[in-house]
């Protein structure tokens, strides 16, 4: 084997908490001033998962304002991260169709930022 050949690198799931403004046509609820929301991106690091999550969210006419990243399973676990059953089928099922599920919708109404 030649030392040049790259080992292929595997997809893994990334929990992202995406904030989002208003867009026109955004399917947000009425007299709210954006959104979080919570998704498993599939992705070979968190960069390209950040990068396909964001460009989903475009394409469905969201305004995404920032990102955070809370890792994969294994390193939400390792931090001590309660991961219930239902969590884990949807991360299952962002890596079986390299997608990205979003979870939860949390909308925000005046300067509420409780996430």
């Amino acid at each position: 084997m030649s030392k040049d050949r790259k080992e292929p690198r595997r997809q893994q799931v990334f929990t992202l908490l995406v904030e989002v403004g208003r867009a026109k046509g955004d399917g947000l609820p009425e007299g709210s001033t954006g959104a979080a929301l919570m998704c498993y991106a599939s992705g070979v690091d968190e960069a390209e998962a950040v990068r396909e999550t964001v460009a989903i969210l475009k394409q469905a006419e969201m305004a995404p304002l920032d990102v955070t990243g809370y890792g994969t399973i294994e390193e939400r676990l390792a931090e001590g991260h309660d991961i219930p059953d239902e969590e884990r089928e949807l991360m299952d099922r962002a890596l079986e169709e390299n997608a990205v599920i979003v979870a939860q919708v949390t909308p925000f109404f005046g300067d509420q930022r409780d996430i």
